[in-house]
C-alpha cells in the first residue's frame, strides 16, 4: 500500500518539463517494459519533472485498457520518487473512470484528463464527462485541449467553469496552437490554473503569454536539450533559449503533424536505439515523410548546440 509520506512525494508538479511518452512496443507488438523503463528514467535524469503515459504520443488510442494499466503500473515501478501522470481517455466516460481510480490505486501523482475519443458533441455533454472523471479521483488534474486532434475546444471560459466546481482542476495543458488562448485564460483565471503548453513548437510563445510547464513530445529523443531550452525561457535568458529555439524548430515541427507519432519514435530509434515501431493504422515512415525526418535529424545532429 502506497504511504501517505510517498503519495506526497509523487504528487504532480506543473511547472517544468514533463514528457508525453511514446510507448515501445516488442517485436511481437507486445508491451515492452525494459525499453519503457530505460526511456522514464533517461528523461528523470536529464532533468524532466514527470512522465505522462497514455497519451496521443503513447498511442494510447490502440492499447487496451488492461495495457494502460500495465503501462502506468512499468512507469510508477520505474521511477519512483517521480509523478506519473497518465492520459486519462476511453471511448466511453465509464471506462475513462476507472482508469482514473485505477491510476491512483497505482501511485500516480495526477491525471491528465482528455475528452473522449471519437465522439465530440457540445459543452454539455463534454463538461459532464471531463468532470466524471475529474470527480472520481482526489489527484490532481490536468485538463487536456487539443482541438486539432480531439474536435473538442475547451474555451477558455468553460475552463474557468470547470475550475470553480473542482478543486482539484489545478492545470491545463493548451494545445489549440494560439498563444493567445494561454493569454485568455490567464486573464479569466489568473493563478488559479497552471497552464502548460502541449505543441513543442509553441513553447517560447507559450511561456511569453505566461504558461509555465511543457507537455512535451521531442523531449523523447532531445531532453537535456528540451530542459535547457526551457528553464532559459522561464529565466528570461532569451540569448540562449533563441539559440536552442532555432536548433531545435525543425525537429519540434515534426510534434504537429498528423504522422508525429511516427516521427518521434523513428528520431528516438536513431538517437537512442529503441524500437520505432508502431500500431496500426499508424505504419512506418517512408517516402517523402521518411525523407523529412532523415534530413531534419541529419541537420540536427551536425549543428546540435552543446549543453553544459
Amino acid at each position: 500500500m502506497t504511504t501517505s509520506a510517498s503519495k506526497k512525494k509523487v504528487r504532480a508538479q506543473w511547472e517544468g518539463v514533463i514528457p508525453a511518452i511514446t510507448t515501445p512496443f516488442r517485436k511481437d507488438g507486445k508491451l515492452d517494459a525494459a525499453e519503457i523503463t530505460r526511456q522514464c528514467r533517461w528523461m528523470v535524469d536529464s532533468g524532466c519533472i514527470g512522465i505522462v503515459p497514455c497519451g496521443s504520443l503513447g498511442e494510447g488510442a490502440t492499447l487496451t485498457y488492461d495495457e494502460k494499466v500495465e503501462l502506468i503500473r512499468i512507469c510508477v515501478k520505474a521511477v519512483p520518487g517521480t509523478p506519473i501522470i497518465p492520459g486519462i481517455a476511453s471511448l466511453s466516460t465509464a471506462e475513462a473512470i476507472a482508469l482514473a481510480k485505477e491510476s491512483e490505486r497505482l501511485g500516480c501523482g495526477g491525471l491528465m484528463v482528455l475528452p473522449p475519443y471519437v465522439y465530440s458533441t457540445d459543452w454539455r455533454e463534454m463538461k459532464a464527462h471531463v468532470s466524471a472523471v475529474i470527480a472520481a479521483t482526489k489527484l490532481p488534474c490536468m485538463l487536456y485541449n487539443n482541438p486539432p486532434a480531439y474536435k473538442t475546444d475547451f474555451l477558455p471560459a468553460q475552463i474557468a467553469e470547470l475550475a470553480a466546481e473542482h478543486r482539484n482542476l489545478e492545470a491545463v495543458k493548451e494545445s489549440s496552437g494560439d498563444s493567445r488562448r494561454v493569454t485568455a485564460i490567464r486573464h479569466l483565471l489568473g493563478g488559479r490554473l497552471t497552464i502548460l503548453v502541449g505543441m513543442d513548437d509553441c513553447i517560447l510563445e507559450g511561456i511569453a503569454a505566461g504558461a509555465r510547464g511543457w507537455i512535451a513530445g521531442l523531449v523523447n529523443a532531445f531532453p537535456v536539450e528540451s530542459v535547457e531550452l526551457y528553464e532559459a525561457a522561464m529565466i528570461g535568458d532569451r540569448e540562449t533559449a533563441d539559440e536552442i529555439y532555432k536548433w531545435f524548430l525543425p525537429l519540434l515541427r515534426l510534434d504537429t503533424v498528423p504522422k508525429f507519432v511516427q516521427h518521434i519514435k523513428w528520431v528516438q530509434s536513431k538517437v537512442r536505439g529503441s524500437n520505432p515501431s508502431v500500431r496500426g493504422p499508424r505504419l512506418a515512415l517512408d517516402g517523402a515523410d521518411l525523407a523529412l525526418a532523415s534530413k531534419t535529424l541529419q541537420v540536427a545532429l551536425k549543428n546540435r548546440p552543446k549543453i553544459k
